[in-house]
Formats: C-alpha cells, structure tokens, sequence
C-alpha cells in the first residue's frame, strides 16, 4: 500500500530541489559569484551549494520509491536517516532566524519533510505488526 506521508514528502522535496536549484541560484549563489569574494571561495561555495542540490534530488528519488513501494519494511533504515537529517538541517535556520531576527525560510520546507518521512515510517511500522 503506498504511503501517503512520504509521498507528500517526496512532493514537497521535489519542490524544494528546484527552489534551491533555479531560486537559490538566482538570488544567493549569482550575486555571490559577482562579488569580490576570491575564486576559491566563489569556487567551494558554487561547489557546496550544488551538493545540495543533488542531495536534495538524490533523496526525493529515495523517498518517492519508498512512498510508492508495497514492502513496508523496504529502505526504513535509509528513510529514517534522511527523515532525520532533515530535521537537524532545519535547527540551524531556526536558530538563525531566532538568533538575527530574521526570517530564515529554509526550515519551512525542510522541518515538515523530516516529519512526513517519520510519521510515515511510524505508519508503515504500525500496519506492519497489524
């Protein structure tokens, strides 16, 4: 049976992977890259950054195939970690924007992501013991 929380998860993923990509690229990463920064920085920041785009890929790939999958048990390990990651990654943009007050939107994307995986693992878990 496929899982509607981390389908909605996969969604919002998706979505939030061509923010980052086509968004972030042009607000943050272009005018960065046109600043007086050093080609080393420009370089390791352009690099990082797009590490998280494909991360960001990567791992709605992962939560699609296990939202559409019918063996609940399937990838749960895998699941699991990335439901957390997300989690951990939206602290610091709390924190941030409790810290500057400002408003870092980024852990409004990634929070409910970290939470759809684990309420839907916690859904897979419950109709697997029934």
């Amino acid at each position: 049976m496929k899982n509607p929380y981390i389908i909605i998860s996969g969604i919002i993923n998706l979505l939030t992977a061509f923010i980052h990509l086509i968004g972030g690229q042009n607000d943050l990463i272009n005018p960065m890259v046109k600043s007086n920064l050093n080609l080393q920085q420009k370089g390791e920041l352009l690099g990082v950054w797009h590490m998280i785009t494909l991360f960001l890929f990567y791992t709605t790939i992962i939560i699609f195939k296990h939202g559409m999958s019918s063996q609940k048990a399937e990838n749960s390990g895998v699941l699991k970690f990335i439901g957390m990651t997300y989690l951990l990654f939206s602290l610091p943009f709390i924190i941030c924007s409790i810290w500057y007050w400002i408003f870092a939107p980024q852990w409004v994307l990634l929070f409910p992501i970290g939470i759809l995986i684990l309420l839907g693992l916690k859904k897979s878990s419950i109709e697997k013991n029934d």
